[in-house]
């Protein structure tokens, strides 16, 4: 099975490959989170004081991140130091390169 993911990214499930995730479900997460914009609305809701050119990851993204990991049963913030390098989640936030790290997440 294939698909289209972030810029040009391939989607495809098989038992063997390079690059690999156990989380395939973050790829149907992004997409029930998309269609109603849910996770872009809540983060509509956040002020964010940073200043925009030394920010790597919007918000929404961090927000996306966040919310999403929780889905998938990842509670704790360390996890995220792990996960920052999956591709499943990566194309699930929108993101075609590593995601916020833990102490990114704090804030939200």
């Amino acid at each position: 099975m294939g698909a289209e993911g972030v810029k040009g990214r391939k989607i495809e499930a098989s038992f063997s490959g390079d690059v690999i995730t156990s989380d395939g479900g973050s790829i149907l997460l992004g997409v029930a989170d998309v269609i109603p914009g849910l996770t872009q609305k809540a983060a509509r809701r956040f002020s964010d004081s940073r200043r925009k050119a030394s920010c790597a990851h919007s918000i929404e993204a961090m927000l996306r991140q966040r919310v999403y990991a929780l889905a998938l049963g990842y509670e704790d913030l360390h996890d995220h130091d792990a996960l920052l390098h999956d591709p499943a989640l990566q194309t699930a936030v929108g993101r075609d390169v590593d995601m916020a790290s833990a102490s990114c997440l704090v804030p939200l």
